[in-house]
């Protein structure tokens, strides 16, 4: 035991945990090592820019006095409170379902960067300098090693996506009342479960190509080409060549926008130059067949990747 102390190795004196709590400790050095990254915050701060438009824009349209505007002819009074609701669910900052379906779309184009980031830190720099055959070397298996993967990814999905959502309802609440939060409480299960596909799908995804492409370029171009080039595929398909509406699969962004937008019971409209309009779509079971398999696959992939490396014990 001496000779161990001069060493300098101490014995453990935390509390000792089970298994499931493995993932954490690898989920946490994996949040440091995006974390110390400058690029990220600088992603993450642009990522900000379409929460601040809608949080503004939320905050001016309720302190826009109507009363004082228009005087106390209740007929002129109408028509502003009309109009000026018009101009706000028109530009999509009502505090409605729609609110929150075009915000997180919006942030579907950063979110694709910070996982391209995110992914080759994550997963690459564990094959390029051998860190995955220390962490398998220890006592937990690969699903932990995936689990703890996992969870970073999600978080910072949710980062961007999930918790400025419920920021903004907060704000929406705060300005119309307790009775927003009683007519709509259903938004929060729909935000919520728009953040469970986007991480479920992505998280999977991002590992599988981090895990068989590893460095950051090639990544970053087999990213694109995923979320980027499937979207330019789907829309030449659909909308240009007027093809069935279930070539639209191939698009996997489009796939968990359906299935958000079904969780915020809202129909799925699609962008077309900053505004929303109403195209051909196809079910959303068939977007979450898709969305299943894929990540199915992703996952048995992981699971022969990992399994292949060697480790001593």
């Amino acid at each position: 035991m001496g000779r161990v102390s001069l060493l300098g190795y101490r014995p453990w004196q935390g509390t000792l945990h089970g298994a499931w709590m493995t993932p954490w400790p690898i989920s946490r050095v994996a949040l440091g090592m995006v974390f110390r990254r400058k690029l990220f915050w600088l992603l993450y701060l642009l990522g900000l820019f379409h929460f601040l438009v809608y949080f503004g824009g939320i905050y001016l349209f309720y302190q826009i006095d109507i009363p004082s505007l228009a005087g106390s002819n209740p007929q002129v009074i109408r028509f502003w409170t009309d109009t000026v609701r018009a101009i706000q669910e028109q530009l999509y900052m009502a505090g409605t379902k729609e609110t929150y379906r075009n915000f997180i779309w919006l942030q579907g184009y950063v979110v694709m960067a910070v996982l391209a980031l995110a992914g080759a830190i994550l997963i690459g720099n564990d094959y390029q300098y051998g860190s995955l055959p220390f962490y398998l070397s220890k006592p937990l298996t690969r699903w932990h090693y995936l689990a703890g993967k996992f969870l970073a990814v999600a978080l910072f999905v949710n980062m961007l996506t999930t918790l400025p959502a419920l920021v903004l309802f907060a704000e929406c609440a705060l300005m119309e009342g307790w009775s927003y939060i009683e007519n709509r409480a259903d938004l929060l299960l729909g935000i919520l479960g728009y953040g469970a596909v986007l991480s479920v799908s992505l998280g999977t995804l991002v590992l599988a190509v981090a895990s068989w492409v590893r460095k950051t370029v090639p990544l970053i171009m087999v990213w694109v080409g995923i979320l980027f080039f499937g979207r330019a595929v789907a829309d030449s398909l659909v909308d240009g060549l007027g093809l069935d509406a279930r070539w639209r699969l191939v698009d996997m962004w489009n796939n968990m926008y359906l299935l958000g937008s079904w969780c915020l019971d809202v129909a799925p409209q699609l962008e077309s130059g900053r505004r929303f309009i109403t195209r051909p779509q196809p079910e959303v079971w068939e977007a979450a067949v898709v969305l299943a398999a894929v990540c199915g696959a992703c996952l048995v992939y992981l699971d022969r990747r990992i399994q292949a490396v060697e480790i001593v014990r």
